[in-house]
């Protein structure tokens, strides 16, 4: 049985006036393919609403001789809808996986359109009781922003959890799943496709927007060095958000400079007695033009970032 998320303490129903957010005749989704049998959708640099329908993450996934395994799926229903259209417009394979790089809304929400296949839905270890002890401010986050109603069915647990480096086949074409260190999220999977050499790192890159810290600045700088040093073995590079790349250690630096610069200034703050208020007023604050939405998420990464280094 396909395992969603009940119990979540929000009263919300899937309305008419939803139906766009569900539909499955959803207008399929813009994809480049990148490699071949790899193609890619990149969502918008922006924040969600009711216009993008949370379409605001790159999505993928990729073609076997055997099957399909999606690689995200969205910010709400109607994206994933609109991903599995594209999907079956392009091959007549099956859906065989979904696979959740972590499990933040606008890279999970759009599941619910894959649940009446035959695919299973695999995801980093976290990423269940992150979505559960998450699950009912996403919705209700959802509603607002996207201006419709929302449903515990846009919540869909995986029926596959990995704890280690694990390989899936798709026919002639294996996929290698990597789980990472707490860095954006407790819960960061990547994606490599060793027939084209496509790694998809979900939001441990950021190109373009500022990253967003969600877990731990050390750990996530320190996964970014891991990153770097497979840099050689990548051909094609598909972020989290921003445009698909092919140099994986150049697209990671400008994210490193950043990550690297916060912590630099908040270690100094602490050190010199500033409080949290004042240093997040001030840290990195010359990054804010290298970076979209950079009002957005700056302060929030300076909070973060003082939480977890005032007690190293």
């Amino acid at each position: 049985m396909r395992s969603r998320l009940y119990g979540v303490s929000v009263a919300v129903v899937l309305l008419n006036s939803a139906v766009a957010f569900a539909d499955s005749s959803a207008a399929p989704l813009q994809v480049a393919r990148i490699a071949d049998g790899v193609f890619v959708h990149e969502g918008l640099q922006e924040e969600a609403d009711g216009q993008n329908r949370g379409d605001i993450a790159n999505l993928g996934f990729v073609v076997g001789n055997k099957c399909v395994a999606v690689i995200d799926t969205g910010g709400s229903p109607s994206v994933g809808h609109a991903l599995r259209r594209t999907i079956d417009e392009l091959t007549t394979a099956p859906v065989c996986y979904v696979i959740n790089t972590h499990m933040h809304p606008d890279h999970a929400l759009g599941n619910s359109a894959f649940v009446d296949t035959q695919a299973r839905f695999i995801a980093a270890a976290g990423f269940a009781p992150g979505l559960a002890a998450r699950g009912a401010t996403y919705l209700e986050r959802a509603q607002q922003v996207l201006g419709v109603e929302t449903s515990v069915d846009w919540l869909v647990m995986p029926d596959r959890v990995i704890k280690k480096t694990t390989a899936l086949d798709l026919g002639d074409r294996t996929l290698l799943l990597d789980v990472w260190p707490t860095a954006h999220t407790d819960n960061d999977l990547t994606v490599f496709d060793e027939s084209s050499r496509t790694l998809f790192t979900g939001d441990l890159l950021f190109v373009d927007r500022v990253p967003a810290i969600d877990a731990s600045l050390t750990g996530w700088i320190g996964v970014l060095d891991s990153l770097d040093a497979r840099s050689r073995d990548v051909a094609h590079v598909v972020p989290g958000h921003g445009p698909v790349g092919q140099r994986l250690s150049a697209m990671l630096m400008p994210e490193k400079r950043y990550l690297k610069t916060i912590r630099r200034d908040v270690q100094q703050a602490i050190a010199d007695g500033y409080d949290l208020n004042y240093t997040s007023a001030h840290a990195a604050r010359e990054k804010r033009d290298e970076w979209l939405l950079f009002d957005d998420y700056h302060v929030r990464n300076v909070t973060a970032a003082y939480t977890e280094l005032e007690w190293q």
